[in-house]
């Protein structure tokens, strides 16, 4: 971003207004700088995400390993509809584990590469309202609702696995907070409701073209655990004054 500066007439003008300017006032002439694209957080998700898939793509191509290193992570740590009911877990508390790991796991590149790009435009725009510990606690609700709504709602026996329920919690969050910013400006929440629907007839087409191979529940479970979320947090800020 280019700064835009007035040039002082002299040394000794230029002083006497630094003597006289409110220190807490922003500097004239100059924007405060934006925030970075990617925050930290925002960051490390990419990061774990993208590492666990790219471990397995190489496996699954023999540049690593000797066993079927995809199989085993979805054994151990893919969402299992069944382990809330009679399934025998591979582990203690993997019936626990599996609402956070399974969104650290993906089916593939393709799959990979569409949450991450998502992830970027979506954690960018969360950061920015609510700062980074924010992000984090709607990306973990979100997580979990998303795990939640899809062991309750789903007869699948097949595993679940995609960071779709977590990005779907942030676009739930900044959905609540497109409709409270109308609402307070005495708009219709028409937009919001329209952006809804996208998302409905989006997930109905992916449906298709993946064979039924979408977990839907868990998008539907993740968009309202994030906009639950922002509720919360709304509401903290305003009877707390937390920011």
């Amino acid at each position: 971003m280019t700064e835009r500066t007035k040039p002082d007439l002299s040394v000794e003008s230029g002083a006497a207004e630094d003597m006289n300017r409110d220190p807490d006032a922003p500097t004239e002439g100059h924007e405060p700088p934006a925030p970075p694209l990617l925050s930290p957080l925002v960051v490390l998700v990419l990061v774990l995400c993208s590492g666990v898939e790219l471990i397995l793509i190489a496996a699954d191509w023999g540049l690593i390993g000797n066993t079927p290193w995809r199989s085993l992570a979805y054994q151990n740590g893919a969402f299992w509809a069944g382990l809330l009911y009679n399934w025998r877990p591979n582990y203690e508390g993997q019936s626990v584990l599996m609402f956070v790991t399974y969104a650290f796991l993906h089916s593939g590149f393709w799959h990979l590469a569409g949450n991450m790009l998502t992830l970027v435009f979506l954690g960018d725009i969360v950061v920015r309202r609510i700062g980074q510990g924010g992000f984090g606690f709607v990306y973990l609700i979100s997580t979990l609702g998303g795990g939640t709504a899809f062991g309750l709602i789903t007869t699948s026996t097949s595993p679940m696995v995609g960071a779709s329920g977590a990005l779907f919690g942030l676009a739930g969050a900044w959905q609540y907070w497109e409709w409270s910013d109308l609402r307070d400006q005495g708009l219709s929440g028409w937009p919001v409701w329209r952006t809804v629907f996208a998302l409905v007839v989006l997930n109905v087409i992916l449906w298709f073209v993946n064979g039924g191979y979408l977990a839907w529940e868990t998008h539907l479970g993740g968009f309202l655990a994030g906009w639950i979320a922002a509720v919360g947090l709304a509401r903290m800020r305003g009877r707390f004054g937390v920011g």
